[in-house]
């Protein structure tokens, strides 16, 4: 995983060098030039790149600081998309409210409130007398990200040396090898391969706090351990006993210690104090619980049954300090001058640790190339989390971006739409708000657009008499065989010729030439996608033939 870091004085030197005026200026418009390599036949061009592109960010600040768009190498279109988006799935009564937060190279350029923070009291959708608006400040409900700080927390006695991945859970807990789990190793754990059921209704276990832990680590697994990915809150509230007994520390105390105080991030916390509680998102209306309107605590059943700290839920915290969270794993584990992890700590956490399992990539907690929340910031290298109170988190190391969305989705009851369309279409405006850098200064450049199922051609009729030679440089991050571009030729328009498949990621610019026989008479490039998921695009520019520009009679991409 590529990360940049920089001192101050270099951000500093960096953010001077980048006023109007100067040769490293980041543009605003919706393409950047750059500089073409000498040799224009190359397969790949890697010219230098004067503004901060796709992939090729600056550096980053050490720490999140309001910016501008500029001086983030971003697009102000994408990203004033996002308040009609998510008004709109406000009204369409997907999440009463939310709060968006995104940063680039520390620069903090959107954060905004929306809709309501509480407005129901009952699952009747009855509206409480003076609704309470969201602001910037308002504390979420994180849910299942909760299962980031775990993990974190985790690795932090790992580099202490009271652990080693590999060590099956049983040394420490011994009573956890009940039941055929003798063998179910810590990294299994946080990769949530152990063999645990997803879930168990833990608030219906009679006792108190340590009664249901023990209850879950005497529970049988549903797989063999190594055998199967299944994502469980077991593995999260079994992996939050082993840092209490390790550290002699409750879970939301080690935290704070090690963690959230450090960062100086007042706002995260679990059981938020009654004095915040007008800060605070509600949750569901929970009758079955017997707990009416859940407002200020834990909104996760079994969490709430573990007095609200437990591995896989019961972390509170605002759109801000989480994006410190964020930043400090795209800083190698620092934040300013505090450091929390190792670097190599931090690569453990992000990279992927179960390749065996293809499409559920997963670090030590953190999710990987996740294209149904991630969309167009998804990669290979793309971490990030969601929450079932409708919270999510997207980080992009390769370009240094932060893309969170906090919304209040179960208010006032989790039977509403999902969320998961609007966190796709967040990180899209986000990811498109990244540029792409052109790969000459002057040819037309052309983008295939996004959407589900897609299928936009542009199409070029060139009637050869004679053999000739079709030139273009392409860049593309294409869902890997779910979504594919196609170059074809054609001698009528009605039958195509497939000359090449493209699809997965390209090394940046590729150039490319065809020879086409002289019964060519069309030329088409076509763009289709499938019904989820979009990665950041298809772009063809500068396609000639024997060096003469093509014109497209019927073009349904975008100019760019």
């Amino acid at each position: 995983m590529k990360r940049r870091t920089m001192s101050l004085v270099l951000v500093t030197a960096m953010g001077a060098a980048m006023m109007p005026g100067s040769t490293l200026e980041a543009v605003e418009g919706p393409s950047i030039e750059m500089e073409k390599k000498e040799n224009p036949h190359a397969s790949v061009h890697r010219p230098s790149f004067p503004a901060s592109s796709w992939d090729h960010p600056l550096p980053s600040s050490p720490v999140l600081h309001p910016g501008s768009i500029r001086g983030a190498g971003m697009r102000s279109g994408p990203l004033k998309a996002i308040d009609p988006l998510i008004e709109q799935a406000i009204a369409d009564q997907v999440m009463p409210g939310a709060v968006t937060f995104v940063a680039r190279r520390g620069h903090i350029v959107q954060q905004e409130a929306y809709g309501y923070a509480v407005r129901y009291k009952d699952d009747a959708f009855t509206e409480i007398k003076s609704p309470i608006k969201m602001t910037e400040h308002t504390i979420f409900d994180l849910a299942s990200i909760s299962k980031i700080f775990t993990t974190t927390a985790a690795m932090k006695l790992y580099e202490d040396g009271k652990f080693k991945l590999d060590d099956p859970v049983a040394k420490y807990l011994p009573e956890f090898a009940a039941n055929g789990k003798e063998d179910v190793t810590i990294e299994q754990l946080m990769t949530h391969t152990s063999g645990f059921t997803p879930w168990i209704p833990l608030y219906q276990v009679d006792g108190d706090r340590d009664d249901r832990i023990q209850h879950v680590l005497q529970y049988p697994l549903e797989n063999a351990p190594g055998s199967t990915y299944t994502y469980s809150d077991l593995n999260m509230i079994t992996l939050g006993a082993l840092i209490e007994r390790l550290s002699g520390m409750r879970l939301d105390t080690f935290v704070k210690q090690e963690i959230t105080g450090p960062l100086q991030m007042n706002d995260t916390m679990y059981n938020p104090p009654a004095q915040l509680k007008a800060r605070i998102a509600a949750t569901e209306y929970q009758p079955w619980t017997e707990r009416g309107l859940v407002w200020g605590e834990v909104h996760d059943e079994s969490a709430w049954s573990l007095d609200g700290v437990a591995g896989h839920a019961g972390v509170f915290s605002t759109a801000s300090d989480l994006g410190k969270f964020a930043h400090m794993f795209l800083m190698e584990g620092k934040y300013g001058g505090t450091r929390i992890l190792e670097p190599e700590t931090v690569e453990l956490l992000t990279e992927n640790r179960i390749p065996q399992f293809p499409g559920d990539d997963h670090g030590l907690g953190w999710e990987l190339q996740q294209g149904w929340f991630m969309d167009a910031l998804s990669s290979p290298s793309t971490f990030g989390h969601t929450g079932y109170t409708g919270t999510s988190i997207v980080v992009n190391p390769a370009n240094q971006t932060i893309a969170i969305l906090l919304t209040n989705r179960v208010h006032p009851t989790r039977e509403t739409v999902s969320t998961s369309p609007t966190r796709r279409a967040f990180a899209r405006q986000v990811a498109d708000a990244i540029p792409v850098a052109s790969s000459t200064k002057k040819a037309e450049r052309w983008f295939a657009g996004y959407g589900d199922k897609l299928a936009r051609s542009m199409t070029a009729e060139v009637d050869l008499k004679k053999a000739a030679t079709l030139s273009f440089d392409t860049w593309y991050r294409i869902e890997n065989t779910y979504d594919n571009g196609r170059l074809e030729r054609s001698t009528d328009g009605e039958n195509w010729e497939e000359l090449e498949v493209f699809t997965g990621e390209s090394d940046d610019w590729v150039h490319k030439d065809f020879s086409l026989p002289k019964d060519t008479k069309f030329i088409r490039f076509t763009y289709e996608t499938d019904n989820a998921v979009n990665n950041r695009g298809w772009y063809v520019e500068g396609a000639k033939i024997n060096k003469k520009p093509l014109d497209f009679d019927t073009n349904e991409w975008e100019k760019r």
